[in-house]
């Protein structure tokens, strides 16, 4: 993420230096909060149009490892849950006509983009999720942004480039992934009641899920741990706080089990 116009004008001028000029990141930063899902965008000062976090991959960096420095970079947060989704590469997919202005570009920075530019090649674009807390995260703008915010998952405008396309399958993988890999650590309290977990994954995955059987599958593969303590909400309302197991937590992380 470039913050200066030095870094800027460096990065357009023999940013192929340092970076694979046909291959990009694009991540969906997903956010929980309080029960509700959102997404993470950012709103370029020389596009029209609202994109998903991005970059180019450095030449010293493997997927993941690019994928992990955007979403630090935009969300101060770095660890998070991070799956590779999809590969986009369709002819034209990161032309901008229409969405690009390079008068803009040249107000802010003084730089025109020649015609034979490496930022002008076609690019093929992998896309990575995240996961995180909303409350933990500081989106940040960097020198051609003049926003980066959350918008609820129902609310996304329409996007620039073939974002659409990619939040789309974003999203369905992510549930998808559900069924397999346990995402509530880091979403969750230390402790937490079976209705914050069901809640949790209810918002996530979208559909309605068990009131019983939901929560006691979690506590029969051992994933999450009854604790003596209760929460207390009233006189005659106190549940069971319960926490994640670790160790099967982080076994489950990268062996996968059926969650959902």
């Amino acid at each position: 993420m470039m913050e200066t116009l030095q870094e800027l004008r460096q990065f357009f001028d023999s940013g192929y230096k340092e970076y694979r000029p046909d291959i990009t990141i694009d991540c969906a930063i997903f956010g929980y909060h309080d029960g509700k899902l959102q997404l993470l965008l950012v709103k370029n000062k020389i596009l029209t149009l609202w994109c998903m976090p991005g970059g180019y991959v450095k030449k010293s960096e493997t997927l993941h490892e690019a994928s992990a420095r955007i979403t630090l970079e935009r969300t101060g947060i770095g660890n998070l849950f991070l799956k590779q989704f999809k590969t986009f590469g369709d002819p034209g997919r990161n032309q901008a006509y229409g969405v690009f202005d390079p008068e803009k570009l040249y107000e802010i920075s003084g730089i025109r983009i020649p015609e034979d530019s490496w930022l002008l090649s076609q690019t093929v674009s992998v896309g990575f999720y995240a996961i995180t807390d909303i409350f933990k995260a500081t989106p940040k703008a960097d020198i051609l942004s003049s926003e980066c915010r959350w918008f609820p998952i129902d609310e996304i405008p329409h996007l620039g480039f073939d974002h659409d396309d990619m939040v789309r399958e974003a999203l369905f993988t992510m549930r998808m992934h559900l069924h397999h890999f346990p995402v509530g650590k880091n979403l969750l309290p230390r402790k937490f009641t079976l209705r914050d977990i069901k809640q949790l994954y209810e918002v996530m995955s979208g559909k309605s899920l068990h009131a019983t059987n939901f929560p006691n599958k979690l506590i029969k593969i051992g994933l999450i741990d009854r604790l003596e303590e209760k929460k207390r909400i009233g006189a005659h309302r106190s549940p069971t706080y319960y926490r994640f197991n670790d160790e099967i937590y982080e076994k489950a992380l990268k062996e996968g089990l059926v969650v959902v």
